[in-house]
């Protein structure tokens, strides 16, 4: 008999959260979950949640708090048998908690997905509802000890289950990406995907930095940057559209804003780079992994992590635009290792970093909790 979850999202824009909770939605029941899908606010990929072949629930939020949506959450998980419910930051952990409260065969799930610092309020929040989850997920053995040693908080019911990416979402459909940009099919492009954030998150002012020197040794590459800019970031974009226009090499580089088509971007390029400063465990990074691209990434530890200890991606230093610059040069130079990187990441990403692999640690510890 299917297990009965619910998974909410405060809203359904496009970001890492989003993506995964989409994957999931999209593949729940191929490993025995029946999913009712719930989100209160919507937002620019709802449609895609509303397609995806779940149970989708719009309802609305007022407040932080929302004691009425806390109720309708409530009526939804009676309705529908809900066995388990899941939320993935604190505003629906919190609703999640309330809706739930005394319901006694219901259990709770809360996932820490990463990358977000979290103001005093958040923390709090999250230091409230840790110990009254059944199970808190993370994504990284990297991110459990950020946790507890910079959040302080108590990981006792912590348990590691990576994202994974849907390998099916990021085939190609054959749209030309150097097409759209006016660009010969003969140039090679370097990409780099993951919104601008206003946190000290993604680090895309680095790779611009790095980008003089690659260009002036290799004339035939472009480089594609593949993300919205969140609200506060503005500034951040800004910085890098300058810094490419006063080095005179804004035609070479391209802001593709938000894509929905991430198997065609990820298709037309050579290399892969992700700069961050801080990571829970992007699917940025597993979608790139499953699409056979060799990787060039920060040393943080959750990106050495998602590469099997760094064995399958170059690893630079976090902010280091020289060492940046050296590795993707020498790597766009190198076809044999731009393959032996491919091959190990893609192989390592099938064994770990699929819906596959996330979806079938996620039945056993609902079903470990349920009992």
């Amino acid at each position: 008999m299917p297990m009965r979850v619910l998974h909410f999202l405060d809203t359904t824009n496009r970001g890492g959260a989003e993506t995964q909770v989409l994957d999931v939605c999209r593949n729940a029941r191929d490993f025995g979950i029946e999913l009712t899908f719930v989100t209160a606010q919507g937002g620019v990929i709802e449609e895609e949640f509303r397609e995806s072949g779940v149970d989708f629930v719009r309802l609305g939020r007022k407040f932080p708090v929302d004691l009425y949506l806390a109720s309708q959450l409530r009526k939804i998980i009676k309705e529908r048998q809900i066995q388990v419910v899941h939320g993935y930051q604190a505003v629906e952990g919190l609703h999640l908690y309330l809706a739930t409260r005394g319901l006694k065969r219901v259990r709770r799930v809360l996932s820490f997905q990463g990358g977000t610092v979290y103001d005093w309020k958040n923390r709090r929040a999250l230091r409230f509802l840790i110990p009254r989850m059944h199970a808190n997920v993370v994504v990284s053995e990297a991110l459990k000890r950020f946790h507890a040693e910079s959040d302080r908080f108590d990981i006792t019911n912590f348990t590691v289950i990576p994202n994974g990416a849907d390998p099916g979402r990021v085939k190609p459909t054959g749209k030309s990406l150097r097409k759209e940009l006016g660009l010969p099919e003969a140039t090679r492009l370097i990409g780099m995907v993951g919104n601008f954030y206003s946190e000290p998150r993604k680090d895309q002012f680095t790779v611009c930095r790095a980008l003089p020197s690659v260009f002036e040794k290799h004339p035939n590459v472009n480089v594609v940057f593949a993300g919205k800019i969140e609200d506060g970031a503005e500034d951040k974009f800004a910085d890098c559209l300058n810094f490419c226009l006063e080095n005179g090499i804004a035609d070479r580089v391209h802001f593709l804003g938000g894509r929905s088509d991430i198997g065609d971007v990820l298709a037309a390029l050579q290399v892969f780079v992700l700069s961050s400063r801080r990571e829970g465990l992007p699917v940025a990074v597993s979608e790139a992994m499953l699409a056979g691209l060799p990787l060039v990434l920060s040393d943080i530890e959750p990106l050495i992590e998602v590469s099997d200890g760094g064995r399958c991606a170059e690893i630079f230093k976090t902010g280091d635009a020289d060492d940046l610059a050296n590795r993707l040069s020498t790597l766009l130079a190198d076809e044999a290792r731009r393959r032996e990187l491919a091959a190990c990441a893609k192989d390592f990403a099938e064994r770990n970093y699929s819906i596959g692999a996330h979806l079938a640690a996620l039945k056993v510890l609902y079903e470990r909790i349920s009992k």
